[in-house]
C-alpha cells in the first residue's frame, strides 16, 4: 500500500461544541453527533475511493459520556475493510476540555458507504489492507458488524414477509 493511499485512509475534524449543538437536558444532542459521524465517515470514503458516496448502514452507536458545550470534539474516521464498491469506515469520537490535553471517547461505531459512479451505480473502490494489530482486529470488527446487521436485516424482512402475507389472507 503506497504512502498516498495510507495518508486517504484517515480523516480528522476538530471543532468546539456550540451552544446550538445542545438539548434540553444541556449537553451536546446525540443527533448532532450523529451527523457529524456522517459528515467526517463520508469525507473519508469520499477520500479514499475517489467518487461520490452514500451511507449504506450504521452499527452500534453508544453513547459513553457527554459532550458539554466549550469542549473540543475530535472525530477520527479511518477506512478499516472495503469490498467490491463498499467501505467500512471505523469512527471515534472524543471530548474534553480545551485547557487539558486528555480527550477521552465519547463513543464510536462502524458506518457503511458505497462509492457511486457518475451514472449513480456502483463503484470499485480502492481494496484496503491491514497493516498492524490494530488494524486486524477493527478490520475483523466490522466484518462481524456487517454479518451481524445483515443477519438480523434478514430476520425482520422475514417476520414482515410472514406477517404481510397473513395480514392479506
Amino acid at each position: 500500500m503506497t504512502d498516498n493511499m495510507l495518508h486517504k485512509r484517515t480523516v480528522e475534524f476538530r471543532f468546539l461544541a456550540e451552544p446550538t449543538h445542545v438539548n434540553f437536558g444541556g449537553k451536546v444532542h446525540g443527533g448532532m453527533v450523529m451527523k457529524w459521524i456522517d459528515q467526517a465517515a463520508y469525507a473519508c470514503a469520499a477520500r479514499w475511493s475517489g467518487l461520490y458516496c452514500v451511507t449504506v448502514s450504521v452499527g452500534t452507536i453508544r453513547f459513553r459520556r457527554p459532550i458539554l458545550v466549550g469542549h473540543l470534539v475530535e472525530l477520527e474516521a479511518k477506512v478499516v475493510h472495503t469490498g467490491h464498491s463498499s467501505m467500512h469506515i471505523f469512527i471515534q469520537v472524543r471530548s474534553g476540555d480545551t485547557q487539558t490535553e486528555q480527550l477521552p471517547e465519547t463513543n464510536h461505531c462502524i458506518i457503511t458507504f458505497v462509492a457511486l459512479d457518475e451514472q449513480g451505480n456502483t463503484a470499485a473502490v480502492p481494496a484496503w489492507q491491514a497493516q498492524t494489530a490494530e488494524d486486524r482486529f477493527l478490520e475483523q470488527y466490522a466484518i462481524q458488524m456487517k454479518q451481524f446487521s445483515q443477519q438480523v436485516e434478514q430476520q425482520m424482512l422475514d417476520f414482515y414477509q410472514q406477517n404481510h402475507r397473513g395480514a392479506q389472507a
